[in-house]
């Protein structure tokens, strides 16, 4: 059955908003996966702060012409279903990685972040980053390290000189 032209402009401007709020998409080939598979996808990136829909490849290929993004010609071919990341990019990519692990009719494409076209390594790159707060700790180790680093050079010398005289006063007693 057709769609009406009304219900594409609706399924269009849906599209575009997903497009807007995205930090990251992800496009993937689902052909022979079952409704099972999908559910459990969803709901995957559904926890990771993203969302997974299966779109209709011209209606989205004028989306991402609306926002100005060039995709490859192949990225929306056969069966297409994206994940958006609206919060934290390589989460949304490692829950997609996770759900997909050993299902074969699920093949990444590539995607879309910061302006830039992804092929499928640089999505699996993606993927193997840590979430957004393990590297918010880690820069936050970094940048306390030389700070405590400061602390003990400035306290080391009179560490030393009390060490000194800690030994002269024990050196004393020992001679009295």
């Amino acid at each position: 059955m057709a769609i009406t032209k009304e219900r594409k402009e609706e399924i269009l401007e849906t599209y575009r908003d997903w497009l807007k709020r995205s930090q990251a998409v992800i496009l993937v080939e689902y052909t022979g996966a079952n409704m099972k598979n999908m559910d459990a996808i969803r709901s995957k990136i559904r926890e990771s702060g993203g969302e997974f829909h299966v779109i209709k490849n011209t209606l989205a290929r004028r989306a991402f012409a609306d926002n100005g993004w060039n995709l490859p010609e192949d990225y929306l071919e056969k069966s297409t279903a994206v994940s958006f990341a609206f919060t934290d990019p390589a989460s949304t990519a490692k829950a997609l990685a996770d759900a997909t692990k050993g299902l074969d009719s699920i093949k990444v494409k590539g995607g879309f972040m910061a302006g830039q076209a992804l092929n499928s390594a640089q999505v699996k790159a993606l993927a193997d980053l840590p979430p957004l707060p393990v590297v918010r700790a880690q820069l936050l180790g970094v940048l306390q390290a030389p700070a405590g680093k400061l602390v003990r050079t400035i306290a080391e010398p009179a560490r030393s000189l009390a060490s000194v005289f800690r030994a002269y006063s024990e050196k004393a007693q020992a001679a009295a």
